[in-house]
């Protein structure tokens, strides 16, 4: 159990915390959900939506450098190729954890998507990797 010092009750409210666009993709918006700062950089947690299509040829093979990973999928849906698993459409309501370093690409999403990411730690590598 992590002890109270190293994790501060933390709220997030939607009107006090906006969407921006500081994250990993251009595609996406992102909204801080106050864990990372409440954990000190242990956990991220934040909503991703889409602000553009996916790009032609998805987002391209990839794989993170991180302890956990996992998304549930708030509204729309997101596909995927994932290593060992094929391509899989999540749709609202779906979820999955995603090893770390686990090679996959986003192959395509919907215009009105939305996720729920948490990551550990906060911050992380993103690195380009041969096809699975």
């Amino acid at each position: 159990m992590q002890s109270q010092a190293t994790q501060t009750f933390t709220p997030s409210f939607f009107e006090r915390s906006p969407f921006t666009s500081k994250g990993l993709r251009s595609f996406w918006e992102y909204r801080d959900l106050g864990v990372e700062t409440g954990t000190q950089g242990k956990v991220r947690a934040q909503v991703l939506r889409a602000v553009k299509p996916c790009p032609a040829g998805g987002t391209g093979w990839h794989y993170h450098e991180l302890e956990f990973q996992m998304y549930y999928v708030l509204k729309g849906y997101i596909r995927t190729n994932v290593d060992g698993q094929g391509e899989i459409t999540f749709k609202t309501g779906d979820s999955w954890l995603q090893p770390p370093r686990t090679r996959h690409c986003i192959v395509d999403f919907s215009d009105d998507l939305e996720l729920l990411e948490v990551i550990s730690p906060a911050d992380f590598g993103t690195f380009e990797c041969d096809p699975a």
